[in-house]
């Protein structure tokens, strides 16, 4: 079979053109697998830019959530015949003195109590030296001695009226009220 010139041109400019029909589609599809891999690289850290701010955000809803318990927590228990308070009431005592640090025109009153063992006058000291431990803790940590009033009632004001050691535990306190 013979072609004739002219039919030959035409197959070759065919056979040319179509292989650069394929090759550009190449690039093309080669340029857009390197988009659609951008762009997955880019809702990647899209994704987990939103991962890291929801978990920030739980993070300072919980902290916000202790924040509060801790600012509930207004009494403070003492053992018998000691003014120094639990180190389990450390952290709570902090966010207090953060509190007041980050609210000047905040005021409170420390009321220092004991049970009735032991004389008025001394119950009246201890209460006093209670009262005195947690004020200078919380004054250390941040709060203003001006934001603090601090009284002893010793005795005088039982949050239990009962004689035995569970209501006696009960009185040996420090309760925070706010003015």
């Amino acid at each position: 079979m013979k072609f004739s010139r002219s039919t030959k041109f035409t197959l070759l400019f065919i056979a040319l053109f179509s292989l650069a029909a394929c090759s550009s589609t190449s690039e093309e599809a080669s340029n857009e697998v390197v988009a659609e891999t951008e762009s997955g690289i880019d809702a990647t850290t899209r994704r987990t830019q939103e991962l890291e701010a929801e978990a920030r955000a739980r993070a300072a809803a919980a902290e916000e959530r202790i924040a509060a318990a801790a600012l509930n927590t207004r009494v403070f228990y003492f053992d018998f015949d000691v003014s120094e308070f639990r180190q389990a009431d450390r952290n709570v005592l902090t966010y207090h003195a953060r509190d007041l640090a980050a609210n000047s025109n905040k005021r409170i009153r420390l009321e220092g109590h004991a049970d009735e063992r032991g004389t008025r006058e001394y119950n009246l000291a201890l209460g006093e030296r209670r009262a005195e431990g947690i004020l200078n803790y919380l004054i250390v940590n941040g709060a203003s001695r001006n934001q603090i009033e601090m009284v002893s009632y010793g005795e005088e004001r039982p949050a239990d009226r009962g004689t035995n050691e569970r209501a006696y535990q009960q009185n040996r306190r420090v309760e925070i009220v706010t003015p």
